[in-house]
């Protein structure tokens, strides 16, 4: 017998691995319940906040009747325009060192050895699972023992360190996804490596790039525990002035405050999403 034909009896002797069938959690009683629990007590608080910031009393738990005077009462309010100036700009401060930080670290750890990368990814992935009250106190401390001042200086710093790893994980993932056929290509057509990262690598990676400084930005914006430790007399930010507001009278204004928060914070998680479906 030929190989050929060895080969064709065993092509048609094989037969495919059946594929494994995946658990169904439907199937399980009490799946269904702790969904919806887990929604309702993770979207009813949010939804409380909106109702009542439509609220016209002066009371924020008790509902009168509808009325948009707390948002009106927002828009004029100095004290809050104060505040989230401040936070814009340390946020968007923190944006562009922290964006610019996670493409180095995604250029440097694609290079990078397994073993390096995996202990340099978990040095700069720290601030996602370190409690961020243990990061804002050692921040402090350490801010006052090398002489870093204090306000919207100390905050944007402390912001870019704990914005990098959010801005690296679409950077690095998409870094991975890319093919390496043009980088190939740009090498044969005589690019030296500053072109090929100008014209080719950079270019690629713009979606994910602003996907990241998309999501640096929102968790900046939003951050109250390193800000309240690390703020100054005139460098509030919105966060931590929604807090001094809960501290003395609770108004629908402050519902007000976090429904307008909520929106803009909700539409920049959403464009970070679809840019990266786009890259896909």
């Amino acid at each position: 017998m030929t190989d050929t034909a060895v080969a064709t009896a065993a092509e048609t002797q094989w037969v495919a691995p059946k594929r494994r069938r995946l658990v169904n959690l439907r199937n399980f009683p009490t799946f269904t319940f702790a969904s919806w629990a887990v929604l309702f007590f993770l979207y009813l608080p949010l939804l409380h906040v909106v109702i009542y910031s439509f609220n016209s009393s002066r009371i924020a738990t008790i509902w009168e009747s509808p009325s948009v005077k707390w948002y009106i009462k927002t828009f004029h309010n100095d004290d809050i325009q104060r505040a989230l100036i401040n936070s814009f700009q340390i946020a968007i401060g923190a944006t562009i060192f922290s964006t610019v930080l996670a493409v180095l670290a995604a250029l440097g750890l694609q290079r990078m050895k397994r073993a390096g990368s995996t202990v340099a990814w978990a040095l700069i992935g720290a601030p996602l699972i370190i409690a961020e009250i243990v990061l804002a106190v050692g921040t402090l401390g350490f801010f006052m023992a090398v002489g870093i001042p204090l306000g919207k200086v100390g905050m944007t710093v402390a912001h870019t360190a704990f914005c990098i790893p959010f801005a690296l994980i679409p950077i690095r993932a998409r870094l991975g996804q890319l093919d390496n056929a043009p980088f190939e290509a740009a090498a044969d057509l005589g690019a030296n490596e500053s072109q090929i990262l100008r014209r080719v690598t950079l270019p690629l990676l713009s979606p994910a790039i602003i996907s990241g400084a998309l999501l640096a930005f929102a968790i900046s914006i939003d951050d109250f525990i390193t800000s309240f430790f690390l703020s100054g007399p005139s460098s509030t930010t919105l966060p931590v002035y929604i807090f001094g507001m809960i501290r003395s009278t609770v108004t629908p204004e402050v519902d007000a405050i976090s429904t307008l928060l909520l929106l803009f914070s909700g539409i920049v998680l959403i464009s970070s999403y679809v840019l990266n479906r786009r890259r896909r």
